[in-house]
């Protein structure tokens, strides 16, 4: 693929995920990750999946120390399944990201509800590769599902050129058995599918956040019906 064909379809794909999530996506996802009822099995396995893996970054973070000290970036912030709780355990600062201006409102409403000190929380609406700043810990949870295998590899470079001392990111991992059900319907059925959906090597993401300085702490494959996600926490190396 040439370079032009490449960010040709890069601006494809993030046009196709940002009219997604602002629109007929919006609401399946909100509803998803929310306590309603009007979900169906798929949906409510995604949602259950998904909760499996906020809750090890949760628990994570909390090992980590002082978090009232820390500055964090959720990079596709969604409609706050992380930084929401991450704000009521006393973090520094969140900013709070995602390509989808729907998401970020939602998100706002969600911390207004929640009676959060919005003096904590910044919102902006963006791609994941316009996001700036500098920050102790950056997380994008399963985003990179959107983009296929180089796109997801950028935007883990512009991630860590971010992140002063952690990176947490979870993905589809690519497996033959995940490949062979995808093929037949039984992962990412299409009446829950959003956009097309990819599976990452996992080999190249970890190689891809080496290159950048940083080295594999940890990682967990979190499974549920219909969900799979590899989380994997990454801290930069401090020259000797």
């Amino acid at each position: 693929m040439s370079i032009e064909q490449f960010k040709q379809l890069k601006k494809a794909e993030k046009s196709e995920v940002a009219s997604y999530f602002n629109g007929m996506g919006f609401d399946r996802w909100n509803r998803i990750y929310s306590d309603s009822e009007d979900v169906n099995k798929v949906q409510r396995n995604i949602r259950i999946g998904h909760q499996k893996t906020v809750d090890d970054v949760l628990s994570w973070l909390k090992e980590s120390g002082d978090l009232s000290q820390m500055t964090f970036c959720d990079a596709g912030c969604g409609v706050g399944t992380l930084c929401l709780p991450l704000a009521t355990m006393g973090a520094g600062s969140i900013a709070a990201n995602d390509i989808s201006q729907a998401m970020v409102d939602e998100t706002q409403r969600r911390a207004k509800t929640l009676e959060l000190d919005l003096r904590r929380l910044t919102f902006t609406t963006s791609d994941l590769e316009s996001v700036q700043g500098s920050f102790h810990t950056v997380i994008c949870l399963d985003v990179f599902i959107h983009y296929p295998q180089q796109q997801a590899e950028e935007m883990v470079r512009h991630l860590c050129g971010l992140s002063q001392e952690r990176l947490i990111v979870s993905f589809a991992p690519y497996t033959p058995l995940l490949a062979l059900l995808k093929r037949i319907g039984q992962f990412f059925p299409g009446s829950s599918k959003t956009t097309r959906a990819y599976m990452l090597n996992e080999a190249k993401i970890v190689s891809t956040a080496r290159e950048c300085g940083f080295q594999l702490i940890r990682s967990k494959l979190n499974k549920a019906p219909f969900y799979f996600s590899q989380l994997i926490e990454f801290k930069k190396i401090k020259p000797i």
